[in-house]
């Protein structure tokens, strides 16, 4: 606006310093400036406007012989500037440009009838001082050219980003889906057998003695259990729409039924469990419940029959749940069974997520320690914190 109009006052002081030829100054000046400031919202306007201020200067100050600064068609330029630098409707466009024409043709004629001197009858001087107009408005004509250019190439990137996005997620599915099929064909088949020949062993109990009907009992109910949770991990792989809504995550308030279920396979369990476990966050519980549910699991695992203690106890002055889960030798008989290795780790991921420390290792007995801290004031999913977290949820690693 300032670089606008202040250089033709500027130019005017060494051009004609009469009254006239100021006056004519400021009057158009103050018209040019009305239009600038107005071509963002009227752009057409504004150019016709402006050119016919310019035109009536010049041909007035021409009449009183005075004699405008050839700067003042600097706004003019920017004026059309801005007309080829925002779109506008053609008709729009060529209905401005033609009455600007008319004004100057008109300007120049009334020039020559008015002006008393040749000095001030402007012609082919005019002509060219209005040459150089079109190549602002191109100027602007490229500028929304480019600018045209540069939002397309956005588009098309972002169509594309958004096209890569769908094939990856395609390719997920895909992939989660033949995930899944494997899992059908390999665990699911398998523990339907189990299943089921648990249920046949049940059916003849009284051919058994009592030990033997209380082993068969916890077989088939962690059968039933375990073939449940890989039916809700089937479906949401395959599609996980339809994994909702799902059962409750499991919390400290389990960890009876989950000792139970320890001892009903042969072993021996004792817990030390603190007060208040019940009002931790979901997501605290959650885990906790986990991390004993997997060290119960490896201990029958590697040490069948050894004799377990878990100590569970809230450290409030250092703002954190202690999991203490140690078992001793194997005492019985049974076969060691191998583990693929992915019980500890899947411990330390859930521990480290939360910010926890995990600690495990062989006891001088040997036995072996599985030793969990978890703050307090763990965030769910996202940074989310645990108390806006949904309470129903769907854990792809607990299966």
């Amino acid at each position: 606006m300032v670089l606008t109009l202040v250089p033709p006052p500027l130019s005017q002081t060494y051009t004609d310093t009469s009254g006239a030829a100021w006056a004519w100054l400021i009057g158009y000046e103050v018209v040019a400036g009305t239009a600038v400031m107005a071509r963002r919202r009227l752009p057409a306007t504004a150019f016709v406007v402006a050119l016919g201020a310019l035109v009536l200067a010049l041909v007035g100050s021409a009449g009183g012989d005075a004699k405008l600064a050839p700067l003042v068609f600097l706004p003019l330029a920017v004026l059309l500037y801005n007309l080829g630098s925002r779109p506008m409707h053609g008709r729009r466009t060529m209905l401005a440009v033609g009455g600007g024409a008319l004004m100057v043709v008109a300007g120049l004629c009334v020039n020559r009838l008015t002006a008393s001197a040749s000095e001030f009858r402007g012609g082919f001087d005019v002509l060219a001082e209005l040459a150089p107009m079109p190549l602002a408005w191109a100027m602007g004509f490229a500028t929304r050219s480019r600018r045209a250019l540069l939002v397309a190439a956005e588009q098309r990137a972002e169509h594309a980003t958004r096209a890569q996005r769908l094939r990856a997620e395609q390719a997920a599915q895909r992939e989660r889906a033949r995930i899944a099929h494997e899992m059908h064909d390999v665990v699911a088949h398998s523990l339907t057998l189990l299943v089921v020949h648990a249920e046949i062993l049940r059916a003849r109990g009284d051919e058994l003695p009592g030990w033997a009907r209380t082993q068969v009992d916890g077989l088939a109910s962690a059968g039933r259990q375990s073939s449940g949770e890989l039916r809700d991990l089937l479906r949401m792989l395959r599609d996980p729409a339809d994994a909702v809504p799902l059962r409750p995550v499991p919390g400290l308030g389990e960890l009876d039924a989950l000792l139970d279920s320890h001892r009903v396979t042969g072993g021996t369990a004792e817990a030390r469990v603190g007060a208040g476990l019940d009002r931790l966050p979901g997501l605290v519980q959650a885990t906790a419940y986990r991390i004993v549910q997997e060290a119960l699991a490896n201990a029958r695992r590697h040490a069948p029959g050894a004799p377990v203690l878990l100590t569970v106890e809230v450290d409030r002055t250092a703002g954190q749940l202690r999991l203490d889960v140690v078992n001793g030798p194997g005492t019985s008989s049974g076969t060691v069974v191998a583990g693929t290795g992915l019980g500890l780790i899947s411990m330390r991921e859930r521990t480290d997520a939360l910010g926890g420390r995990l600690t495990t290792g062989p006891t001088p007995d040997g036995g072996f320690r599985v030793l969990a801290t978890v703050p307090l004031d763990a965030r769910g999913p996202h940074g989310m914190p645990d108390s806006q977290a949904p309470r129903h949820t769907q854990e792809l690693a607990d299966v």
